[in-house]
């Protein structure tokens, strides 16, 4: 019975979705996938990180690398800058938040959601070599930017060598 309530609900916003040949087997791919899930209340063994990768909300972020500093900059579109933690644990930094999912109102039908809501975690392994002390975040229009100071001992330096050229 459920599934022929979900077959008619597919026809009925089969207008509001572009053609595609393969969109009725994803569709059954999805609800395959439904029935393997784990029942609600299990959290398992996996890990943050490991739970927001196979739910599938990862904010991608880039690192770079300065002579200076380490810079880790987070996409993160939508969400609260009190939703977000940044923290360092040994040698590991953590971002840790929560997109909330906006419900639709009475008067109002959602035909497509693709945004991820729900809880996120991404950690990085940092080198030794950081001030860790020193590390500062900011937050401006939907983008984080956490910088990793590195210490003065691990900045390279140069040293002018005087080359005997008299022989």
């Amino acid at each position: 019975m459920t599934t022929e309530k979900t077959f008619e609900k597919d026809k009925q916003m089969d207008y509001m979705t572009p053609w595609g040949p393969f969109r009725r087997l994803v569709g059954l791919r999805d609800r395959m996938e439904q029935l393997t899930q784990p029942w609600p209340g299990f959290h398992g063994l996996a890990s943050e990180e490991e739970e927001s990768l196979r739910r599938g909300w990862v904010p991608p972020v880039d690192v770079r690398e300065t002579p200076h500093v380490i810079e880790v900059t987070a996409e993160l579109p939508g969400i609260d800058p009190a939703d977000v933690v940044v923290s360092v644990q040994g040698n590991v930094l953590t971002i840790r938040g929560e997109r909330s999912y906006e419900e639709a109102k009475e008067d109002e039908t959602l035909h497509r959601i693709e945004r991820n809501y729900g809880r996120f975690e991404r950690s990085f392994t940092l080198p030794r070599s950081v001030n860790y002390e020193r590390i500062g975040a900011s937050f401006k229009d939907g983008v984080l930017t956490v910088q990793v100071p590195k210490r003065e001992e691990a900045k390279p330096k140069a040293i002018k060598i005087d080359i005997d050229t008299s022989s």
